[in-house]
């Protein structure tokens, strides 16, 4: 499954590509709280048909209303929600929520179509709007950053899809890799061992049976990829994350328990030779402590460390694993 902003804008390029007017609605500023972040995407076309959301609901509702039935236009709108307490309340935005957005009509197709093709092939592509005549123009840009936004223009980096790479096909792996897609990562599954690799069944993840090390190295992780090793077998987890923690990946990390976590990296500084600041980017044991028991829990927990890194979120100590189970131990819990 893709993530929510390339469905908007594939389903955006199709209707174009039939000749349907549309508009693309941004969400460009905040304040106070907000149902959805700046960087949102919505798409409605003429008929009132909506894909993607800027708000819970309410503003959506407004939006199709104002726009149905709407004709080409050239200049892009700025329109703001809830600057008032009654206008708040009246489009379900929380108490002291305001939201901006950027509304550009019947974007070019073509130019929808490049971005799209682009960012299939892994590339980062800045797309700016100016916000006087509409005209937008395309770059290819290294690296991600954050919605821009003056009183002339509007800029977003798009990229490829989030990619996850778990080593090992068990059960635990079907789970995350079931979470990772509903969250718009494409996932990857590499295990050797056919007794697993056979009995595979989440469909969307691609599987791959050579060796882990040989794999992620194929793989070529980016800043956009987390390799988690879920197999529990030093064998196929040791190398493979080595590979992956000298690569870009945003996310490395294995399962295990905290004495099994301490032996693998006794292993990468003895055995393996590896500096220690490398085994600094490894986690593990891998997920946010809470309480999870169950494949299905454990998985939870994974899947919330891998967003909460992948947004730049630094959680505090009670949140780690091993930190939390040493508290309670040395509590007698």
């Amino acid at each position: 499954m893709d993530s929510i902003d390339f469905i908007v804008l594939r389903t955006l390029c199709a209707w174009r590509r039939e000749h349907r007017h549309a508009a693309l609605v941004t969400v460009v500023r905040t304040w106070g709280s907000s149902p959805r972040p700046v960087g949102s995407l919505m798409a409605l076309r003429d008929d009132g048909a909506v894909v993607g959301s800027v708000s819970g609901g309410c503003i959506e509702d407004d939006l199709i209303q104002r726009y149905r039935g709407l004709q080409k236009k050239k200049a892009p709108e700025v329109l703001t929600y809830g600057v008032r307490a009654d206008e708040a309340h009246r489009f379900g935005l929380p108490c002291g929520g305001t939201v901006e957005l950027v509304v550009e009509f019947d974007p070019n197709q073509q130019l929808l179509s490049q971005l799209l093709e682009s960012t299939s092939r892994g590339g980062l592509v800045r797309r700016e709007l100016n916000l006087d005549n509409g005209r937008v123009n395309l770059a290819a840009v290294q690296a991600p950053g954050p919605l821009v936004y003056t009183a002339s223009m509007m800029a977003s980096i798009f990229g490829p899809s989030y990619r996850m790479l778990i080593i090992g096909a068990g059960q635990l792996s079907e789970y995350l890799a079931t979470m990772a897609i509903f969250n718009g990562f494409r996932v990857t599954v590499c295990d050797p061992r056919e007794e697993y690799n056979r009995l595979w069944s989440v469909e969307g993840a691609q599987v791959l049976t050579g060796m882990p090390d040989d794999m992620v190295d194929a793989f070529k992780p980016d800043s956009r990829t987390c390799v988690i090793a879920l197999t529990h077998d030093p064998k196929l987890d040791d190398l493979a994350l080595l590979s992956a923690l000298h690569t870009d990946a945003f996310y490395v990390g294995a399962i295990g328990s905290r004495k099994n976590n301490a032996a693998r990296r006794r292993r990468m500084l003895e055995y393996l030779d590896q500096p220690p600041e490398l085994l600094h980017k490894l986690r593990g044991p891998v997920g946010i402590f809470i309480g999870s028991k169950t494949p299905a829990e454990i998985a939870v927990s994974i899947m919330a460390e891998v967003i909460a890194v992948k947004n730049g979120i630094a959680l505090p100590a009670q949140y780690e694993i091993a930190h939390e189970k040493n508290r309670l131990e040395a509590a007698g819990v």
